[in-house]
């Protein structure tokens, strides 16, 4: 039988600017090398969730960790309490989630089990930011599930607000997986056509993947919005994803 134990544990790394941050990790103790994949959490914070998606990438094989990308604004609070203060400033800034997720993949690379490649997987405002890491940090792939705000703009008093990265999709880098729900308002299917077209005329390594019936949030397994088919789909495009790439 193969050794199948995995060590989860809460970690802390730096980040952008030096910064000591709190990051949750779940790796394999069967020997290496193997690949590394940064969770990056959904807007309503590093939550229960969130850490249960690292696990799974453990227990596929991969080191896996998940930055508070929160841990500045209310350091040690309850998940929805961070959550609240990050929407009020209107999200976690670009060049800080960039260097935040550059340590998190030199974490990642320099554990004794690393292959040295590493992948991004986001939900929600996480997703728009495993797009833009792509552009900004050195991973070999990235999963964009449901990224508001790769293309358009946020409405005046929506609790994101961040600057589209069409004019960013020149600089990808690394092969891209978009999984999109066809109810969904942010992002709108025309506006996943439109990053779709954009990828295509720079000439980008990328699959997208579109489900009926399955708006926002479809693979959060507490929440109304889950589709148990999408998600189901998607974990396959994810895991086939990353076994090629990673």
């Amino acid at each position: 039988m193969a050794y199948d134990a995995v060590l989860a544990e809460t970690v802390n790394i730096h980040g952008h600017g030096g910064d000591l941050i709190e990051a949750y990790t779940a790796r394999p103790m069967a020997p290496g090398p193997r690949g590394g994949v940064i969770v990056i959490h959904h807007m309503p914070g590093y939550d229960r969730e969130s850490k249960e998606v690292v696990r799974r990438f453990g227990v596929l094989g991969y080191n896996a960790i998940c930055v508070n990308l929160y841990s500045r604004e209310a350091p040690g609070a309850a998940p929805d309490d961070a959550a609240a203060t990050a929407r009020a400033l209107g999200g976690v800034p670009d060049e800080r989630f960039v260097g935040d997720a550059r340590g998190a993949a030199d974490w990642l690379r320099a554990l004794p089990t690393s292959n040295g490649r590493v992948g991004t997987i986001g939900y929600c405002s996480g997703g728009r930011q495993a797009f833009l890491s792509s552009v900004e940090v050195d991973v070999q792939a990235a999963v964009d599930c449901y990224g508001a705000f790769v293309v358009g703009t946020p409405p005046e008093g929506f609790p994101l607000q961040v600057s589209p990265l069409t004019d960013r999709v020149p600089e990808v880098a690394a092969p891209v997986l978009g999984l999109f729900g066809n109810d969904d308002s942010y992002p709108s299917p025309a506006q996943v056509d439109e990053l779709e077209k954009l990828l295509q005329e720079n000439g980008k390594v990328y699959e997208f993947h579109r489900y009926d019936g399955a708006g926002h949030a479809f693979f959060s397994v507490d929440r109304p919005s889950y589709r148990p088919e999408a998600a189901k789909d998607g974990w396959g495009r994810v895991e086939a994803f990353f076994g090629e790439h990673l």
